[in-house]
């Protein structure tokens, strides 16, 4: 699959693979506080198109930003970097 330049590309978990070729993918972050300067780690779900319903719960993904596919669903899976272990 390939990528444009501009495309933004970002590294997430998968908490939710309920939905029919779709994935919830959390994406974790840490920023600084402006005054205090303590680090908080802050994050974000996206729904990301997952073509052939292959990601599991609690796998490690890179999806790229995309065309809008649906309402909520904006970016595609590009790799499974890091699989589950599945019991």
């Amino acid at each position: 699959m390939s990528v444009e330049k501009r495309t933004r590309v970002v590294t997430g978990k998968v908490v939710s693979n309920k939905m029919d070729k779709t994935i919830t993918v959390m994406i974790e972050r840490r920023e600084r506080h402006p005054v205090y300067g303590k680090y908080l780690t802050r994050s974000s779900k996206i729904h990301a198109h997952d073509e052939e319903n292959q990601c599991g719960i609690g796998d490690v993904v890179a999806v790229a930003e995309s065309r809008p596919i649906s309402k909520n669903k904006s970016w595609k899976l590009l790799e499974i970097m890091e699989s589950a272990a599945q019991v």
